[in-house]
């Protein structure tokens, strides 16, 4: 018995494309929480002020809005702009693809912003003073000093934000984008085995969850050695 129903190639596709959108989802949202988290931190009010504004949208608009918005606000946008230089041009559509992507690391940004945030501020007051005694620049404080102490406070927050965007990927369907949740949902549309296939989903799902805690896990132990651990 075929317990896949003829869908097995599809659901093997499905599951390269959420892990591409969610990798390449986290190194973009890595950079724009790092760089929000840091105009949170600057001294100067307007830049306060444009990292506050992000991460209180992000945080206050529903995930599957900002896909929405991104997709279809994209594809008008940048049709636009394409005609304004040639009114030949008809319609330019936004890959789903790139659209996810996007949208999720904005979201990701927006919520890993306050995780980084509060492991820069844990980094002690000293360590810096001492890099500006020895002549370090603020490049090479961030660098060398900053960077790698606020990693090992942030990442516990990283991992349970990463995991929870691998799970998020699942709001990409709505744009037809050949995923997890889009496959199983067109399975089940064809075969009319609805617990069949999100039941594979459902699996599918746990089984990355746990490779990605086992791999946190293992990612902690790594930033964590030479620290004694309170008990």
């Amino acid at each position: 018995m075929n317990f896949f129903l003829g869908w097995g190639d599809e659901i093997l596709l499905a599951i390269t494309v959420t892990i591409r959108v969610a990798l390449g989802a986290l190194a973009s949202g890595l950079l724009w929480g790092i760089l929000v988290a840091t105009a949170k931190l600057s001294r100067y009010k307007v830049i306060r002020m444009f990292g506050d504004l992000f991460t209180t949208v992000v945080r206050g608009v529903p995930e599957l809005v900002i896909v929405l918005i991104v997709y279809f606000g994209g594809t008008i946008t940048i049709t636009n702009i394409l005609r304004y230089f040639n009114p030949d041009v008809v319609y330019f559509e936004v890959p789903a693809i790139a659209a996810g992507i996007f949208s999720l690391s904005l979201v990701f940004g927006g919520y890993s912003a306050e995780v980084f945030r509060g492991a820069i501020l844990s980094v002690q007051v000293g360590q810096i003073e001492a890099a500006k005694a020895v002549g370090m620049t603020s490049w090479m404080i961030f660098r060398r000093i900053k960077l790698p102490l606020m990693w090992r406070i942030a990442l516990p927050g990283i991992g349970n934000l990463w995991i929870s965007l691998v799970k998020n990927t699942s709001l990409i369907s709505v744009v037809g984008l050949e995923e997890i949740m889009r496959v199983s949902t067109v399975a089940n549309a064809t075969t009319h085995k609805p617990f069949r296939f999100y039941a594979i989903a459902i699996i599918i799902y746990l089984i990355l969850a746990i490779l990605n805690t086992q791999g946190l896990q293992r990612l902690e132990m790594r930033a964590n050695r030479g620290f004694r651990k309170v008990v």
